[in-house]
């Protein structure tokens, strides 16, 4: 990067920050990744991946190698875990790629992550720097200095604030309070295909919907692995994160169900919890040349299996906002008119799913598989579409 221009600086090396320094170098511009962590990576396992990610990775040049290390799956399935029995699926076929003119696949996040490292260390207009933990900003005309933890500040034209569910970016321009606890507890585990029960080694994101409990699980890494992550509606309050926890731990909250599904947590190892946490949609993230994105902009719970996806649509349309506007201000204020409807719609609505979707009891479980069931594969395609449409710029 040349010392004429000043770059972006993007605070955070996750999949939204990389997403969006891969879409400035797109668009000729220069950025500076900041990442608090000792080394650039990502935590977790699986991550399911919609048409509108995929039309995302084709913007930013790396839909070939993303979908090359996928997995096809066959269906999304819905079961009851009290029953051991289908509620319905919405089948991925030809006429789904079709419709939406992408898969549905799901990906190891070290996977994606990966592919949007190579691709910024290759551009040629991105540099990544460790240990380098943003803790503020101030704004001088046209430029934003930035604090750094332990080192000397650096001066930017443009600040995103891509550092996750405790942005200190966002803390500073929002002043918020911690974000909001659930009271959903979610446990992952991956384990050897070999070690998953024959019965359930599906090609499909299945999830198996439970009072105040669900289960999901699906095949990673050309079929070697599963991911495995289950859900419990406990009530806690205190917001933890990677935490270790035993089997007989996880097991605790799911004694009410049937043994088939049961079979998927008997078989789990090395199980770790994370307490989920959401903010309210704000109207705005945006603060002069400070733009917040992905996490630090509109944390969701992960019932909607979109929050990388957002992260995704968030660095396609500030990228693109920022190459074809001449004035930046402008363009920061049309990244937010972009994002800020959809991006709410979201998160309102994977609150909502959780609760009415995955884990109601009683005449509510019954209701839902009842108008669940009844609804055809071009019905749900249609109720899906304001969703998986997603992920183009906007002219």
């Amino acid at each position: 990067m040349t010392m004429k221009e000043r770059p972006f600086i993007i605070a955070g090396g996750g999949i939204g920050g990389l997403a969006t320094a891969l879409g400035l170098a797109r668009v000729r511009k220069h950025s500076l990744v900041l990442e608090q962590a000792d080394r650039f990576g990502e935590i977790g396992a699986g991550i399911q991946i919609g048409p509108n990610a995929f039309n995302c990775f084709d913007y930013l040049g790396i839909g070939e190698a993303l979908r090359n290390k996928a997995v096809y799956i066959d269906r999304l399935r819905l079961m009851d875990a009290l029953s051991g029995e289908e509620i319905c699926h919405i089948p991925l076929d030809v006429s789904f790629r079709n419709r939406f003119g992408n898969p549905y696949a799901v990906v190891h996040r070290a996977d994606l992550h990966g592919a949007l490292a190579e691709a910024c260390k290759s551009s040629g207009f991105v540099e990544m720097l460790t240990c380098h933990a943003v803790s503020g900003y101030h704004q001088q005309g046209e430029s934003v200095r930035v604090s750094i933890q332990n080192r000397e500040e650096l001066e930017g034209c443009v600040l995103i604030g891509a550092d996750g569910l405790h942005s200190a970016v966002r803390k500073q321009m929002h002043g918020d309070e911690p974000p909001r606890v659930s009271g959903h507890t979610t446990y992952r585990s991956v384990i050897p295909t070999e070690s998953m029960p024959e019965d359930l080694r599906w090609n499909a994101a299945t999830l198996w919907a439970g009072p105040k409990c669900h289960i999901v699980h699906y095949p990673l890494k050309g079929w070697k692995v599963f991911n495995l992550v289950v859900t419990f509606h406990n009530d806690v309050r205190e917001a933890v994160a990677g935490k270790p926890v035993s089997r007989e731990e996880v097991e605790r909250g799911f004694e009410h169900i049937h043994p088939r599904p049961k079979q998927v947590i008997e078989h789990g190892k090395d199980w770790k919890l994370w307490v989920l946490c959401d903010r309210d949609p704000v109207q705005h993230w945006v603060d002069g040349r400070v733009a917040l994105l992905g996490d630090a902009a509109h944390p969701m719970l992960q019932y909607f299996a979109q929050g990388a996806c957002m992260a995704l649509e968030d660095a396609v349309s500030f990228s693109h906002r920022c190459g074809t506007e001449g004035d930046l201000d402008k363009a920061l204020a049309l990244y937010l008119e972009d994002r800020m409807v959809r991006t709410s719609r979201v998160v309102i609505d994977s609150r909502l799913i959780g609760d009415h979707i995955y884990h109601p009891s009683g005449a509510a479980a019954a209701l839902r598989n009842s108008v669940m069931r009844s609804l055809s594969t071009e019905q749900w395609y249609e109720k899906l579409g304001w969703l998986y449409d997603g992920g183009r710029p906007k002219s």
